[in-house]
């Protein structure tokens, strides 16, 4: 009996966006510069990757201020931890196949 092995979610399955979404499963909310921090990833790179996740309504994006300065505030949704969740449980389908 050959084992059907689950479609990963393609949004998740860059390596930059799973990082994202794998920090904000841990924190529920965090600004932007923490996960350019934590990731490693240049502003630019990690804007585009938080731009796709929003797209597919995996994470809120708001923009606010502090002292003065632009603070961008993300924010995992109930649809992005469920993808997630989903996610991890397609990879171990392949590890326990």
């Amino acid at each position: 009996m050959l084992h059907m092995f689950k479609e990963l979610d393609p949004i998740l399955h860059s390596q930059l966006r799973l990082a994202v979404v794998s920090l904000l499963i841990s924190v529920k909310e965090a600004e932007f510069a923490f996960l350019k921090e934590k990731t490693n990833a240049t502003a630019g790179n990690l804007s585009v990757q938080i731009s796709k996740l929003k797209e597919a309504g995996y994470v809120e994006v708001s923009k606010q201020f502090k002292d003065n300065y632009p603070l961008t505030i993300c924010k995992i949704t109930q649809v992005g931890v469920q993808a997630f969740e989903n996610y991890v449980k397609a990879l171990q389908s392949y590890t326990h196949a």
